[in-house]
């Protein structure tokens, strides 16, 4: 029997929803046809909680409508179906702060094994997981080494498409757990970066903040909130191409996601960023987008 511990205790007993309905954890079953276990075919976004509200629910179906309709799903639910389906397991599992929802859209399941959409006649799974889960990294740092493994370009799996074939971003985070690190840094095929295999990525370079552009990158929701942010609050910001070797001599260096919000980065291939501590611009940003996070977004309603 193997000793199984999770991550926090309390998610031994949530209830997952399937297509509309509440399954136990150890019941919530997809059919080995569906298209998500065939070949990856799905889409899906990272949802957080905060104080009652959903934080930037509707530009987050926004992201999975439009990744649907990128991957050609014949079939794609209503966002008043798929914001229904929210609440309800929320209000389930009676998660209104320090919780996120993975949500899961595949094409659905299939009448025999096989690549093509054509034998998916079943119409679409909607996966609805929410755990209690605080911010998966550290606000006080992070350490990073730069991966082998390249980010897919637009002329091969265009970034912009929010889909669940992740092996290239599982294979860049094996090479971080064999470095002993947290997370690794993608780089383009031409050699410049592009995010880690989980955030996007910024560097601070006397005062001004910098990101890459959203070409071989995921153009992620927290980013376009720093960015945003950095803009109403008159800071420098400018997105361009960046090596690797900008980022070991930046003064700071901080990465954006909605699983782990806003976390300093220490340490890249061995080389301290900066002075090895959280950055004043980068606890700036994070006291800004929480700010926003806690204040903002769409207030679960009463069930």
């Amino acid at each position: 029997m193997r000793n199984v511990q999770l991550p926090d205790p309390r998610n031994e007993n949530i209830l997952i929803n399937i297509n509309g309905k509440l399954y136990p954890r150890e019941e919530a079953r997809i059919s080995v046809f569906d298209s998500v276990v065939q070949g990856g075919d799905a889409v899906w976004e990272g949802l957080r909680i905060y104080n009652g509200k959903v934080f930037m629910l509707e530009e987050h179906i926004d992201r999975m409508i439009s990744s649907a309709k990128a991957m050609a799903f014949t079939e794609i639910p209503s966002r008043d179906y798929i914001k229904e389906e929210v609440f309800k397991t929320l209000h389930a599992n009676k998660m209104y702060d320090e919780s996120h929802i993975r949500l899961t859209l595949t094409r659905g399941k299939k009448v025999t094994s096989g690549m093509s959409p054509h034998f998916n006649q079943y119409g679409p799974t909607l996966i609805v997981l929410a755990e209690w889960k605080k911010p998966v990294y550290s606000s006080e740092g992070i350490k990073l080494i730069t991966s082998s493994i390249r980010r897919n370009p637009p002329q091969c799996v265009d970034s912009k498409i929010h889909h669940n074939n992740l092996i290239n971003n599982i294979l860049a985070k094996i090479e971080a757990n064999l470095a002993g690190v947290d997370d690794a840094v993608m780089l383009d095929i031409d050699g410049f970066v592009s995010e880690t295999n989980a955030t996007n990525i910024f560097l601070v370079d006397n005062g001004a903040i910098k990101t890459p552009f959203a070409d071989s990158c995921l153009p992620g929701i927290t980013r376009r909130n720093v960015i945003n942010l950095a803009k109403e609050n008159n800071m420098e910001m400018e997105e361009k191409r960046i090596s690797i070797a900008e980022m070991y001599i930046a003064d700071e260096v901080f990465v954006t996601g909605t699983m782990g919000e806003i976390s300093p980065v220490l340490n890249i291939d061995g080389r301290t960023i900066g002075s090895g501590e959280k950055g004043e611009v980068t606890s700036n940003v994070l006291a800004l987008y929480r700010e926003k996070a806690k204040s903002q977004g769409v207030v679960i309603p009463r069930s």
